[in-house]
C-alpha cells in the first residue's frame, strides 16, 4: 500500500467545513493508495460544481471542464491511453441534469472507468436550487412552493440503460464507501456509485441524521446479478429505507475498447510517434 500523503495536494480547500465531500475526497485516496494507483497513472475528471473541485484537492493527473461535461473528455483519455485509470467526480446536476444526454451514451460504450456521483439533491455550487434528484414538494432558494416534478431515480435509469456497475454509498460511511469505490476500481467496464452527500449549507432536509436514520446494507442473500431485482431495489428511496451496497452487477460484457477494432490493437494514440513535422502538417490542412 502507498503513502495517503503521495496523493495530498497544496490547493486550498474551498468546501464548507463538515461537507460530505471531504469523505469521499478521503476515501478516493485510501483506494488508490491501497491499489497502489501513482499520480502519474491516475487521471481525475470532473465538470463544474462543488463535488467537481475534487480534482484539485488530489495529486493525480486532472482535467476540469464544463458544466455537464465530465465524460466527454474523460471518455477521450481512455480511449487515448488504456492503461491510465480514470475516475469521473462530479455532482448530480452536472450528471444527471446538464450531463444527463453524456450519461446515458457513456452506458451504451460501457467505457472502462469509475464514475462518482456527489449527490447532495440540491444545487450547492449555485446557493440552493433543486436538482434532478431533489424529492418533490422540497421548499428550496428558487422553489418557493416546492419542487412541483417527480425526482430522478439515477440507480433505476443506469440500470435500465444497461450499465454493468451501479452502487450506492453514503458519505457518513467512510468503510462502506472505500469497499464500494475499491469495488469500482475493479470492474471492468463502466461503474457509477451514486453517493449520498449532504449538503450542510443548502439543503436542511436531507441532512446526515435523515440519511442514517433511513440506509441500510444490502445482505449477503441480496443476488446484485438479478437484474429485476436490482430494478424493484432501486425503486427504494425515502421513508421505507434507502439501500447501500452494488445494487446491480454485470461481469464479462465488451467494453468499448474490446468492440472497437483498432483500440483492442493496444493503447493506439498513446504509443504513435509523432514528429514536429507531422503537427505542421496536421495545422496546414486547416489553414
Amino acid at each position: 500500500m502507498l503513502e495517503l500523503k503521495l496523493y495530498n495536494s497544496k490547493d486550498e480547500n474551498a468546501w464548507c467545513p463538515g461537507c460530505g465531500n471531504f469523505s469521499i475526497l478521503d476515501a478516493i485516496k485510501k483506494v488508490v493508495a491501497e491499489l497502489e494507483i501513482l499520480p502519474e497513472n491516475l487521471v481525475m475528471v470532473s465538470g463544474i460544481g462543488q463535488a467537481a473541485k475534487t480534482p484539485h484537492y488530489i495529486k493525480a493527473n486532472g482535467f476540469n471542464g464544463l458544466h455537464g461535461r465530465a465524460l466527454p473528455p474523460a471518455q477521450a483519455i481512455k480511449i487515448a491511453n488504456h492503461e491510465l485509470k480514470v475516475i469521473v467526480t462530479s455532482g448530480e446536476g452536472d450528471t444527471y441534469g446538464e450531463g444527463g444526454n453524456h450519461f446515458l451514451h457513456n452506458i451504451r460504450r460501457n467505457i472502462d472507468m469509475v464514475h462518482l456521483v456527489h449527490d447532495n439533491q440540491i444545487y450547492g455550487l449555485t446557493k440552493g436550487q433543486g436538482s434532478p434528484t431533489t424529492s418533490k414538494g422540497q421548499i428550496t432558494s428558487m422553489q418557493f412552493d416546492g419542487v412541483i416534478v417527480e425526482p430522478l431515480n439515477p440507480i433505476a435509469l443506469a440500470i435500465t440503460l444497461g450499465a454493468t456497475f451501479v452502487a450506492r454509498a453514503f458519505s457518513g460511511d467512510n468503510g462502506h464507501l472505500v469497499k464500494m469505490i475499491k469495488a469500482a476500481m475493479n470492474h471492468k467496464g463502466y461503474a457509477l456509485i451514486d453517493i449520498l452527500q449532504p449538503c450542510i449549507s443548502f439543503n436542511k432536509v436531507n441532512t446526515f441524521k435523515w440519511y442514517k436514520d433511513r440506509v441500510y446494507y444490502l445482505g449477503e442473500n441480496y443476488n446484485s446479478y438479478d437484474k429485476f431485482e436490482a430494478y424493484k431495489k432501486a425503486q427504494e428511496f425515502g421513508d421505507e429505507g434507502i439501500p447501500l451496497g452494488i445494487i446491480y452487477k454485470e461481469d464479462g460484457r465488451d467494453t468499448y475498447h474490446d468492440l472497437h477494432p483498432s483500440l483492442r490493437r493496444g493503447a493506439v494514440l498513446v504509443d504513435r510517434k509523432w514528429e514536429p513535422k507531422d503537427t505542421e502538417k496536421f495545422i496546414s490542412e486547416f489553414i
